[in-house]
């Protein structure tokens, strides 16, 4: 992606509304993904567009990131084409890719007593 069509991203610590970083992206992060900054890794929780009105239309200005830190996840399955945190075919995971379970949300899935 050219430096034209990158847009202008805000990464915001989501508990303190810290700004971490102002960066370019070449891609766009959902919430779910994870992202590296300066050897921290972040979950992203949210993103939000910011609009400018420029000549009788709203154009997309630049995005902020709504983040907190995390550790990549060492279980993931592919369900429906989005991996989400732990073993899908447990009948306690979340499908998500931001929370495990209700039962052992921390993990890991592997040895955990409540697995099916």
């Amino acid at each position: 992606m050219r430096e034209a069509e990158s847009l202008p991203t805000e990464v915001i610590l989501t508990r303190s509304h810290e700004v971490v970083a102002k960066i370019r992206l070449d891609w766009t992060p959902q919430p779910g993904n994870y992202l590296d900054l300066e050897g921290n890794t972040y979950a992203v929780l949210e993103r939000r567009h910011r609009y400018h009105l420029q000549f009788g239309r709203y154009q997309l200005h630049k995005i902020a990131l709504y983040v907190q830190p995390a550790t990549r996840p060492d279980e993931q399955s592919l369900i429906d084409g989005q991996w989400v945190i732990g073993d899908a075919t447990c009948k306690y995971n979340a499908r998500s890719s931001l929370i495990r379970c209700a039962v052992h949300p921390t993990g890991p899935c592997e040895g955990c007593k409540f697995r099916s």
